[in-house]
């Protein structure tokens, strides 16, 4: 039920319109609009056009390219079919540029639609890609006041994708079809772009005396009033007549293909984790970010399906920005897809990923759509470039047989990951530490932080996958490699810790040098390894502070390395620009060890991105220095959505699924605000199981559902500040022991239950409870960064006192929110507002530069 019609019936109530309905009717008129219905809308997002912004529509086979003012390029995988589509609108004598009058711009998961507004007309301009269609449909919807034609112009660029190449292309107009006709001397691939409308075509020409580089045809005549037309796109890489089928099933059939795309997206979004947060605009970004990533699915007709990279323009070249297949890229994203329960595409994508591993066990790095087409694997350089998707892949493969259960196609892929720990054991140097030199990029592919011997992001996946390893080897029976690998693990890891921590420096280093010195360049790749837990609790949070400062942590993320080293460029695509992939690298690593300010922070700048650039989706890569995209950013890149995924599942809420115990690990971090929220449809085997959390001063309130038959436990470990007392822990009124793990920055209640069919309420008593709450906002694009840092917090021993270093702008004012401010008898550095804020006032200093402030809160005597 719409918003629409559901004040439309309150209207009829009121009006007398259900005269003496009961309380009854009532009550059904509210559930109609109950969040469960809610859930069910199609997302979508509305925002006044951004003529320089990036629009992508994709399916799994297709997808246009282009700007918000309505100019794009089609294509139809592998195929690149033409580029500069644009509409141009006729009234009288008039021929009226679209892109001029483009005024409002709205995207759903399925299509976007932007609205073109004239002085007595208005055209609305519908893009959808089928999912799985190959080809697509531009929907035009006329309202005017006098007659008006549209017509439809492009440049025709019939070519396959980067590195493959058509020979002699040509285009034809079939008036029968009333479609341009696109075509190749072998006759193996073929395309048409039409409308059954379509007519006064003019084909694109070359003479030695002129030229016309634009085909274009009109749509027929709008008449006052509202009208529709539509035009087509459709090709195959089988020939004419199979394009001519999907143009003509398109044509006759695209009102039920675009709303079975819609049906697809629905229904993902609910098969999925599902949230309901306090954050509207985190609420929003994950679910948008769940569409972003499935949205990198591509089923190439050669190849098979696969994760892609991304999406951009190819302008006149060929490479519609990473579009192509990309191991690490698919590993990375693969653990949120796991996260969300999308345990088919992490499998479609490791799949694709193991039909292409090297006879040696090394994992490919990047693969063409045209990979067939070319001897891409021989001859050229970029299949097996990195060093990383080598360890990932084991990594992948692991946490995708703990949460789906699927322990069969681990013992299907054995070969395959045992074939990659060879290849990786192949690269150890004489510390037993994975190489890059000689081997393989880790993360930095070039620029001037290398050369180094081995990277410590890429030495921390290597032992990661020692013990991804062997617990596989564990799920599929093979005992004696499980224990040697764990044996194996636990030497690794003191190994790493030992050769990249600097205890002069005191954080960990960005790499070894051929003679294992360290090069002492503090990096956010060290938040890879956090993810994992690999180094000790002192060292990471020691490396933490060095990461939340403002010279690495920005408004919009977090640079490669700190703004004051001697080699950072804010331009440096791999040595100062902002990824948000490091952003989602730190929120996690933030999270694992406890630093929930900084990484909430982190956390909510990849999720604003959401409705601040490509709408709906996460650009690849931004500025150092300023809020902006970098020119030659994808975009629309996968891994940046599964970075907002990520960071809220793994980090925040801290849930885990594992599928063999048949428990969900669920140990949140929330902000201190945070009063209620709810996860719904995790799924473990055959369980499904929902969690709703809510708060008040002395009390947490977690009530379980589950349906679904088989045993199910939930081990509950929700962060407490220092100072908080538990009183008790009943489940269902019956007293459940319960423990306290302390660590530097908070402590956790830890308890495990299992849920039953019936009520499952789990009440926390407390006392004393306190927290701070920091929601930092994204700048004006093109700004400095000028948000608030929470460098570190420490308490003392009776935790009675807290110590706050913070960084700000200088002169700035400042606000944190406080949970139970009754408990702050008095700050230094800050006051304490009638409103229950923490206000604090930086420091003056230079214009523009950040300083440093100490804060110290104590507590009111037990």
């Amino acid at each position: 039920m719409s918003l629409y019609h559901f004040v439309e019936a309150w209207r009829f109530v009121f009006s007398g319109g259900l005269r003496g309905a009961s309380l009854v009717a009532i009550w059904l008129l509210c559930a109609a609009f109950s969040p469960a219905q809610q859930s069910a809308q199609t997302p979508e997002l509305t925002r006044t056009v951004r003529t320089w912004e990036f629009l992508p529509v994709v399916g799994t086979r297709a997808g246009l390219f282009g700007n918000e003012t309505g100019r794009f390029e089609a294509w139809v995988y592998p195929l690149k079919i033409f580029r500069d589509f644009h509409l141009i609108f006729h009234v009288g004598d008039r021929a009226l540029p679209a892109e001029s009058l483009a005024r409002t711009l709205t995207v759903r998961p399925e299509s976007a639609s932007i609205l073109y507004v004239g002085d007595s007309f208005r055209v609305r301009e519908t893009l959808c890609v089928p999912v799985n269609e190959a080809g697509a449909v531009i929907q035009l919807d006329t309202e005017t006041e006098q007659p008006l034609d549209v017509e439809a112009a492009f440049t025709g660029d019939f070519q396959l994708e980067w590195p493959a190449a058509l020979g002699g292309t040509y285009v034809d107009w079939d008036a029968k079809l009333h479609a341009f006709v696109f075509g190749e001397e072998a006759r193996k691939f073929a395309a048409l772009v039409g409308s059954p409308t379509g007519g006064d075509a003019h084909l694109a020409y070359q003479t030695n005396y002129s030229s016309a580089e634009e085909n274009s045809l009109r749509l027929g005549v709008a008449q006052r009033g509202k009208e529709t037309r539509v035009l087509v796109i459709a090709a195959s890489v089988g020939g004419r007549v199979e394009a001519e089928k999907t143009y003509q099933r398109l044509l006759t059939s695209y009102v039920d293909a675009m709303r079975e795309s819609a049906d697809y997206y629905r229904a993902y979004l609910d098969k999925t984790v599902n949230l309901e947060l306090p954050d509207a605009a985190l609420q929003q970004a994950y679910d948008w970010a769940r569409i972003s990533t499935i949205q990198g699915v591509v089923n190439n007709p050669y190849l098979g399906s696969g994760l892609v990279a991304g999406y951009r323009t190819s302008g006149v070249g060929q490479r519609p920005g990473f579009a192509w297949f990309f191991g690490r890229d698919s590993l990375w994203t693969s653990l949120a897809l796991n996260a969300e329960g999308d345990y088919s595409t992490t499998r479609t994508a490791l799949e694709f990923i193991s039909k292409f591993q090297r006879e040696d066990g090394k994992v490919p790095h990047e693969i063409s759509q045209s990979a067939s087409l070319v001897p891409w694997f021989k001859d050229y350089p970029y299949a097996y470039v990195s060093a990383d998707a080598t360890p990932l892949f084991i990594i992948a493969m692991n946490d995708y047989a703990i949460q789906s259960g699927d322990v069969a196609f681990a013992r299907e892929k054995w070969d395959n990951v045992w074939r990659a720990y060879q290849f990786l054991h192949s690269t150890y140097d004489a510390q037993g530490l994975a190489q890059n030199a000689g081997i393989g990029h880790g993360w930095v592919e070039g620029g001037p932080l290398l050369p180094v011997k081995n990277e410590y992001y890429q030495a921390g996946l290597g032992v990661e996958a020692l013990r991804a390893l062997s617990n596989l080897a564990r799920l599929v029976g093979k005992d004696d490699i499980s224990k040697q690998l764990a044996a194996e693990f636990e030497s690794g890891k003191g190994v790493l810790d030992q050769a990249y921590w600097s205890p002069e420096n005191k954080i960990y280093a960005f790499a070894l040098k051929q003679d294992n010195q360290r090069v002492n360049e503090p990096s956010v790749l060290a938040t890879v390894p956090m993810w994992f837990g690999l180094p000790r609790a002192e060292g990471a949070d020691e490396m933490i502070t060095h990461l939340a400062d403002a010279d690495q942590q920005t408004d919009w993320g977090m640079r490669i390395i700190s703004s004051q080293a001697k080699v950072y460029d804010g331009s440096g695509y791999h040595f100062g620009a902002v990824w948000p992939l490091f952003t989602g690298w730190a929120s996690v690593g933030e999270y694992r060890y406890h630093r929930a300010l900084s990484a909430y922070s982190n956390l909510r700048a990849n999720a604003l991105l959401a409705t601040d650039g490509a709408l709906g989706h996460f650009t690849e890569v931004l500025s150092g220095d300023y809020y902006q995209s970098f020119a030659t950013s994808s975009p629309h890149q996968i891994w940046s959505s599964a970075m907002v995924v990520s960071p809220i599942l793994r980090g925040m809420l801290g849930l885990q699924a594992d599928a063999e115990k048949h428990q969900v690990i669920f140990a949140p971090h929330v902000p201190a605000d945070w009063t209620s929220f709810a996860i719904r449809n995790v799924r473990v085997g055959g369980v499904g199981v929902e969690f709703e959390y809510r708060k008040t001063a002395d009390s947490l309130v977690l009530e379980t559902k589950r349906t679904g038959s088989g045993e199910f436990w939930v081990e509950f470990s929700p962060a407490l500040s220092k100072r908080t007392e538990v009183v008790s822990v009943q489940m269902n009124g019956r007293a459940l022991p319960f423990k306290l793990q302390p660590s530097t920055s908070d402590q956790h209640l830890s308890v495990r239950f299992p849920v039953s069919n019936g009520p499952n309420t789990l009440v926390v008593r407390v006392r004393d409870d306190f927290g701070l709450a920091l929601a930092n906002e994204l700048p004006p694009l093109g700004s400095a960064s000028r948000g608030l840092r929470v460098v570190h917090e420490s308490w003392n021993a009776s935790q009675d006192e807290l110590t706050l270093d913070l960084s700000g702008l200088a002169g700035k004012e400042y606000e944190l929110a406080v949970w139970n401010p009754g408990q702050i008898a008095s700050a230094t550095g800050a006051t304490l507002s009638r409103a229950g804020k923490l206000q604090i006032q930086i420091p003056k200093g230079a214009d523009g530069t950040y300083v440093r402030q100490t804060v110290v809160i104590r507590f009111v005597k037990r």
